[in-house]
């Protein structure tokens, strides 16, 4: 069964897509942007950008019965594959015991200039 997760504790869609998507207890999060759901505003640092967009992923798996220890797969967006480093760092910081799968891209530009987009598959 197919179920929509939504919660006002991550920035809404900014197009035709859901937060995330339930299927039979496998969830799949959109690409998150570093918007902070509260005011709208983007933190400046690549590390602070990516604190907030795991933070909006964590608020969506948690709206879904989930947390970031069920996470299987992640895919990292970089406007700059020099912030790579300090990517990982602030990354790090959230994946502490069990490490999801990862890919991670540069790609030529990111909706609202944001520096990174991550998504992120999760089961239990």
């Amino acid at each position: 069964m197919k179920k929509v997760i939504v919660t006002n504790d991550a920035p809404s869609a900014i197009g035709p897509y859901s937060q995330a998507i339930d299927l039979n207890g496998t969830v799949f999060v959109s690409g998150q942007l570093p918007v902070n759901p509260a005011d709208g505003t983007i933190p400046e640092s690549i590390e602070e950008q990516t604190k907030q967009v795991l933070k909006n992923i964590e608020a969506i798996l948690k709206a879904g019965g989930m947390s970031l220890n069920d996470v299987v797969k992640t895919t990292v967006l970089l406007a700059d594959l020099n912030d790579f480093a300090a990517m990982n760092a602030a990354y790090a910081e959230f994946f502490k015991e069990t490490k999801p799968a990862r890919v991670c891209y540069q790609v030529v530009a990111l909706p609202k200039g944001a520096k990174l987009e991550i998504d992120a598959i999760a089961g239990k």
